[in-house]
This record gives C-alpha cells, sequence and structure tokens, in this order.
C-alpha cells in the first residue's frame, strides 16, 4: 500500500529532487489512496497546501511517478484516469454507474517468472479489472 515515507525514500533512490509541489502530490494520493485519485481530485488537494501549483504540473508529476514505478496510471476510455499507488497483484473492481475502484486481493499470485518460462512472453506491466456495481450503486432505486 502506498505510504508518504515510503515513496519519498524512492524518490530519494531514484535521485528525484524532494519539491514542494512533489510532496504535495503524494499527500494527495497518500490521503485518497482508497479512491484511486484522478488528477483534478489530486490537483484539488494539493492546492489546499500550495495555492499556485498548476494543474499540469500535477498531470507532470503523475506521469513521472508512474514512469518511475511509484504508481500505477490507470488509463480508462469513459472516465477520467486514475492513479493507484498498490503496486502488488490485484484486481481492481470498477463501478460502472459511479466509477469508484476498489482493490481485491488475489489469492495466490501469478508470477510473471512463470508465464516467461512457460511462453516466452515477457511482462513488464499488469492490470486486472472487474466491472460492475458497488455496494452503495446496488441499494440505489
Amino acid at each position: 500500500m502506498i505510504n508518504k515515507n515510503d515513496l519519498i525514500g524512492q524518490l530519494k533512490e531514484k535521485g528525484l529532487k524532494i519539491t514542494p509541489q512533489r510532496l504535495a502530490v503524494i499527500d494527495a494520493l497518500v490521503e485518497n489512496r482508497h479512491k484511486h485519485p484522478g488528477a483534478t481530485l489530486i490537483y484539488q488537494e494539493t492546492r489546499k497546501k500550495l495555492k499556485r501549483i498548476s494543474l499540469s504540473t500535477v498531470y507532470a508529476t503523475l506521469k513521472e511517478f508512474s514512469e518511475q514505478g511509484l504508481i500505477k496510471a490507470l488509463e480508462f476510455d469513459r472516465m477520467e484516469n486514475r492513479y493507484d499507488g498498490n503496486l502488488s497483484e490485484h484486481i481492481n473492481l470498477i463501478c460502472k454507474r459511479c466509477g469508484a475502484i476498489s482493490d481485491f486481493d488475489l489469492p495466490s499470485s501469478i508470477e510473471p517468472k512463470d508465464i516467461m518460462r512457460k511462453s516466452g512472453f515477457v511482462v513488464t506491466d499488469t492490470r486486472m479489472e472487474y466491472y460492475g456495481y458497488c455496494r452503495d450503486c446496488l441499494k440505489k432505486p
């Protein structure tokens, strides 16, 4: 699970500066980790701490964090892209009505090394999603 100190440590390990903008984005990611926040929410949250941060800075920071393997970018066709700090293998449960995303841990891990050994296919990234309706939406008429 995403943790502020771990993210800061990973930035340092990669030789990236710890800027006020990056810290604000990290705080927003950590505080909203269960929501799988999009850039809009992250921007709104960072503005509470840094009034002068721009949306483009938030996007650039999220892109950099994703490229560095600190978070996963979840790209969608019909809703805003979201960001996931849970890098362990899990299924994203995505509500088709409200857009909420929650994690469901896999009962057993699928090892990319086993896939490569058996098929010759090199796995560089994984993403598992199930679409349906969350409990709250099922209660609504």
